[in-house]
Formats: C-alpha cells, sequence, structure tokens
C-alpha cells in the first residue's frame, strides 16, 4: 500500500512521505490563494477554488477565509454548506460535511491523531480516523470536533463544545468534554 492509502485506510502512515508532502504544498498553494484573494465569498473565483481544493463541493458553499486544511481532497462537503472565520480541518482521514450545515469561527475539525505509545510516537508516524457531520447540523464558534466522531443529523454542537464521542441524531451537546444537554 501507498502512503496515501495508508493514510485514508486509518493505518500508520508516514507523512514526511515525498507524494503526501507534495500534496500537502498543493494544498496549501490554493489556501493561500483562497485566503489572500480579494474576492467575494460565494464568488466564482472563490467557487473555482473550492473546486479544486475539495474532494466534493456542494451548491451554495459559503466559506469565508481564512480556512486551513492538510489535503482538501479528503474533504467532502454537501449543498449549503456556510463555514466561518478560521476554521481548520486536518483532513488526514475522510471528512464529510451533510448539506445545510453551519460551521461558526474557530472551529476545528481533527481527523488526524498519533500513537499513544511514546516510542512509537517518536518514529513520526501518525494515523487517522474519519469524522462524519449529519445534515442540518449547527456547530459552534471555537467547538472542537475529535478524530473518529460522528454528528448525527440535526444536532447542535455548543461554541467552545470538545466532542471526543459520536453525538445522536437531534441532540443539543455542550462541554468539555461535550455531554447532551436535551433533545432537539
Amino acid at each position: 500500500m501507498t502512503e496515501y492509502e495508508k493514510m485514508i485506510a486509518g493505518q500508520l502512515y508516514d507523512p514526511s512521505e515525498p507524494s503526501l508532502v507534495k500534496m500537502r504544498a498543493g494544498a496549501r498553494a490554493l489556501l493561500n490563494e483562497l485566503n489572500h484573494s480579494p474576492m467575494a465569498v460565494g464568488g466564482e473565483q472563490q467557487i473555482a477554488l473550492c473546486g479544486e481544493l475539495f474532494g466534493a463541493a456542494g451548491a451554495r458553499l459559503w466559506l469565508q477565509p481564512p480556512f486551513y486544511c492538510d489535503y482538501g481532497v479528503n474533504i467532502l462537503l454537501g449543498d449549503n454548506v456556510m463555514v466561518n472565520f478560521n476554521c481548520v480541518i486536518l483532513d488526514v482521514a475522510r471528512v464529510t460535511i451533510g448539506d445545510s450545515v453551519l460551521i461558526g469561527p474557530g472551529v476545528q475539525i481533527y481527523a488526524a491523531a498519533h500513537p499513544l505509545d511514546w516510542k512509537q510516537r517518536a518514529t513520526g508516524v501518525e494515523f487517522g480516523k474519519p469524522v462524519t457531520i449529519g445534515n442540518n447540523v449547527w456547530i459552534g464558534g471555537s467547538a472542537v470536533i475529535c478524530p473518529g466522531v460522528t454528528i448525527g443529523d440535526r444536532s447542535v454542537v455548543g461554541a467552545g463544545a470538545v466532542v471526543t464521542k459520536d453525538v445522536p441524531e437531534g441532540v443539543l451537546v455542550a462541554g468539555n468534554p461535550a455531554g447532551a444537554i436535551r433533545k432537539l
């Protein structure tokens, strides 16, 4: 398997492998253009850049720069997604975001993880776990979504929450670690 195939499969992989370094450099070039161009949010130029960057970008994407990611190609966005200022998505595994999702400012979505064993971690290997965000979800500002988490349809993640476990459909979660506050 290639290092990219290992990465996508959630296996330990070497992020310093030259083809992965090249992929990240390509994403950084697109991000630089996206984050520094004097363009209208949701405008033609932004839509074209997002089409190059993301694995899928649905209709009516609203992305407020600056935005940061590792590869971009592993991010799949549904229709009518709004991403506010300073969002970070570490997409070493698939990050799937459904339709009509609101992502507040400063939200961080992590599919990247490192081994807990210090000897293994010292070798520089890492791995990823996919993140899935359902339809009609609202993620409040500065929330953190950890590797491997699934957020169910129609749920709300409160501002500043740290989501370490799956969130069922139609629930408000908040806190650190995030816990259910009530059904919606």
